[in-house]
């Protein structure tokens, strides 16, 4: 009985399909998000419009006599559909919460008074409100939670458990700086509320600002030691920002405290496969699903352990059934991408790409559109700055150190691989994707675009970033920097660095930017999930790439081609540790064999023999990939 209680595809193709039709009648002309404050022969138009959606819902849905359970998943399959299909958000929203209301009911709130309280709530009436919007919550029922703390917050907006509660449920609808604003004023009411700083911090995990999320997390285990999901979280923080140690112990710590928790298992097998330890990464995966069978990143997880192929069917025909079961919408992206893996190793080529791209629709909800024009700015202003002349009088004021090596390029363009190469020296080490240079150019943008750093400043900088290095290996001669972003910043590692040696990768652009649009990357990579947004975003990189080879002194910058290298690896071996100073050692030709930590996509390729299959992969894809096949003019 529970399990028919709790099977909620009905529900979820039900909610598909009132989308598609409400979509389908409109399409003659949505009607503009509603704001607050509009009035007049426009809001009565949304107001007939909003009449005709509800009587189709007291005609299609209502008879279906759905349990809460349903009726949230029916909410929430209903909200998606309409966002994949590029509906206003705002109207969006509104549209979701007139469908709870009317399933449930309910009336719909008045709007939330901006200041002070609009009435009086008795104890028990608040109560019972806080206790439904929980229940709401732990059913995923997220758009009528919210409705129930917008509720409460309308007559109490400084009542900080529902902001967080909110705050909370707006992040679970993708609508994070909502979510955001919510939890700060909820801290700031009441800093010592744990389960506020924690919800801030997955906010900041989701929109890919990691770094950020350490500090809340950090706090709500001050506030409550005992806080297992605080602590598991802070390991993914740890992980995400190559504290590989760190975020084991972090894991370690919840599973003495509760041995079976399947997030701490699924933590350490992730460490287990960054490690190269696939079978012991396999077996913790495993034990994971034990306990919860339908864990999404645990079943999707299996499928980056080693090339996929038809004896896999079961793996793909459970994978499939649990992303079309409504799971949250992020989750699902994470087993799309899996599913697109299976069927691109089968070489399924239609299959892989249907799941790649539902993969990267669902993805692009969380984050902001990529806007070229803004892009394009930045890298004018870069190549303004940085000139061959402005660089030419920096030797004398950086660093004398020589023992960075930024190895850059487009991501999935072979930065991973170069780098396991240097690492398998033994005068050498790699320090994976540092997020250094980054948090330095976003903390001072405006001075970066403006003029070169004072030396000063480049002293200090130079100093710091030694003190990174350090941290990775105390005796490496020299240690490799493998952020593709650090691409954009050479004229200031130059700066700070003048003998730094910089490898730059090429690497196809049509195969470079299909291999971003089948990988799961963080919310900040946005352009990485639309195939237009990637042609514009090459286009940049390809444009700034040529201005740094135009000024940057010759010995400074190596460009490796992807496609040679893979087809004579001895030779271009030979010629990259000849260019950082290195004398050959043999072990790098068996890079594969190093025993080391590879925190990139390419943690499984680059522990393999070196392989020529991903050249020109993208003609198995051109007849998908219109948007990508004009980069071909500058292959």
């Amino acid at each position: 009985m529970l399990f028919k209680w709790l099977d909620a595809r009905e529900a979820t193709a039900a909610g598909a399909a009132l989308a598609d039709d409400f979509y389908l009648q409109s399409a003659s002309g949505l009607p503009r998000a509603r704001k607050r404050a509009e009035s007049g022969p426009r809001e009565q138009d949304l107001q007939k419009f909003l009449q005709k959606f509800l009587h189709r819902v007291d005609h299609a849905v209502r008879p279906l006599k759905l349990n809460v359970f349903k009726r949230a998943k029916l909410a929430n399959s209903f909200k998606w559909r309409l966002l994949e299909k590029g509906v206003e958000r705002e109207l969006v929203d509104d549209l979701t919460q007139a469908l709870v209301l009317r399933l449930t009911g309910g009336v719909a709130p008045a709007p939330l008074a901006p200041t002070g309280k609009t009435g009086k709530l008795g104890a028990r009436e608040t109560q019972a409100l806080h206790a439904q919007a929980v229940e709401h919550l732990n059913r995923g029922a997220y758009a009528e939670a919210l409705a129930c703390y917008e509720e409460l917050l309308r007559f109490d907006p400084r009542d900080a458990y529902a902001l967080n509660g909110a705050g909370s449920a707006l992040a679970r609808l993708l609508r994070y700086p909502e979510a955001e604003q919510h939890l700060r004023r909820a801290i700031g009411i009441r800093e010592s509320l744990p389960a506020a700083h924690f919800n801030l911090a997955s906010v900041l995990q989701a929109t890919g600002r990691y770094l950020e999320s350490e500090q809340p997390l950090r706090r709500a285990l001050k506030l409550k030691p005992d806080y297992l999901d605080a602590r598991v979280s802070l390991g993914g923080t740890l992980l995400l920002t190559d504290r590989l140690s760190e975020a084991r112990d972090s894991y370690q710590k919840v599973l003495r405290a509760a041995p079976r928790n399947p997030l701490a298992l699924v933590g350490v097998a992730q460490i287990d496969l960054l490690e190269g330890r696939f079978a012991d990464a396999e077996a913790q995966f495993r034990a994971a699903l034990e306990i919860t069978p339908d864990a999404p990143h645990a079943v999707a997880a299996l499928a980056r352990l080693r090339r996929m192929t038809s004896a896999d069917s079961s793996w793909v025909k459970r994978a499939e059934a649990l992303a079309g079961s409504g799971v949250e919408p992020l989750d699902e992206a994470t087993l799309r991408f899996a599913i697109g893996k299976y069927y691109d190793d089968v070489a399924d080529y239609p299959r892989a790409f249907r799941a790649f791209q539902r993969a990267n629709e669902l993805q692009k909800l969380s984050s902001t559109p990529y806007r070229r024009e803004v892009h394009a700015q930045f890298v004018d202003d870069l190549m303004r700055v940085y000139t061959r002349e402005t660089l030419a009088g920096v030797r004398d004021a950086g660093s004398g150190s020589e023992r960075p090596v930024f190895v850059v390029g487009m991501p999935r363009s072979g930065t991973t691989l170069v780098e396991q190469i240097l690492a398998s020296h033994p005068a050498a080490a790699g320090a994976g994707e540092l997020e250094f240079w980054t948090s330095i150019v976003h903390r001072r943008e405006a001075a970066v675009r403006q003029g070169l750093p004072e030396v000063s400043t480049r002293q200090r900088l130079a100093q710091d970033y030694l003190q990174v290095l350090e941290a990775h290996s105390r005796d490496a001669l020299r240690v490799a920097d493998k952020a593709p972003i650090n691409s954009d910043y050479l004229g200031l590692l130059h700066c700070v660095f003048p003998r730094a040696r910089m490898i730059l990768l090429r690497r196809d652009p049509i195969d470079t930017c299909l291999s971003c649009y089948f990988q799961q990357f963080s919310p900040v990579m946005n352009y990485a999930m639309d195939l237009t947004a990637l042609a514009g975003f090459y286009r940049e990189h390809h444009r700034l790439m040529a201005h740094w080879r135009a000024v940057l002194p010759q010995e400074t910058l190596l460009e490796v081609p992807y496609a040679e290298l893979v087809k004579d690896q001895e030779a271009w071996t030979r010629r990259i540790l000849e260019f950082v100073g290195l004398p050959w050692d043999a072990r790098c030709l068996e890079f594969h064999t190093t025993a080391r930590a590879v925190t990139s996509a390419s943690s499984w390729q680059v522990r393999q023999r070196i392989f020529t299959s991903s050249l020109e992969r993208w003609r198995n894809y051109e007849k998908f990939i219109t948007p990508l096949l004009g980069l071909r003019d500058l292959a």
